[in-house]
């Protein structure tokens, strides 16, 4: 069975994004940004929600084909191309690089995925992700808290039926004051 992780960041208030998907709140030192470059290289498949496919999308494809990018960004970019990815949505017609759509229910979906074998899965997008944690699918909560409240916005979590013990498996901290907790969901 495949590990899924949902993993983003969050203002300290909860929220992915502040209100009008502003992200510029988020902005990453360049370790963290190593983090997350890491995070794609060690991930079998990353699982998209239509809204955070179509921000990454329109940007790292070619990003390591601008004149300005860094070492790091060349890197990041060649990683996320490499990783296969799923795309969920029932309004995007097409997607490219190394993505598949599916248009069908994604919890069905997930579930399919999960049971199989193969590396761990990333679960990214709000709703998506919204989706697996009502239905218990995510294993694992890692959360990239930035010290700064946007006070309304995209909610990294959703509501829930029924509660959800997690268990703390690690805690690191990064330059100006964001801390990363990795959850693992309890049987």
């Amino acid at each position: 069975m495949r590990k899924l992780t949902f993993a983003m960041n969050m203002s300290l208030d909860g929220y992915i994004a502040a209100p009008g998907d502003d992200l510029g709140w988020s902005v990453p030192s360049d370790e963290l940004f190593q983090w997350w470059s890491d995070r794609v290289a060690a991930t079998g498949l990353a699982l998209y929600g239509r809204r955070l496919w179509e921000t990454m999308s329109s940007h790292w494809p070619t990003a390591d084909q601008q004149p300005d990018a860094t070492p790091a960004a060349i890197e990041y970019a060649g990683r996320w191309r490499d990783m296969p990815k799923v795309v969920f949505s029932t309004t995007t017609g097409t997607v490219d690089g190394n993505a598949r759509l599916v248009t069908g229910d994604a919890v069905t979906e997930i579930t399919r995925l999960k049971a199989g074998d193969g590396d761990p899965m990333d679960i990214g997008g709000a709703t998506l992700a919204a989706a697996a944690m009502r239905a218990g699918l995510i294993d694992e909560y890692a959360i990239v808290t930035h010290p700064v409240l946007v006070g309304g916005g995209t909610p990294f979590f959703t509501a829930l039926d029924n509660w959800v013990n997690l268990t703390l498996m690690e805690i690191r901290t990064f330059p100006d004051g964001v801390v990363l907790t990795r959850y693992e969901t309890k049987p």
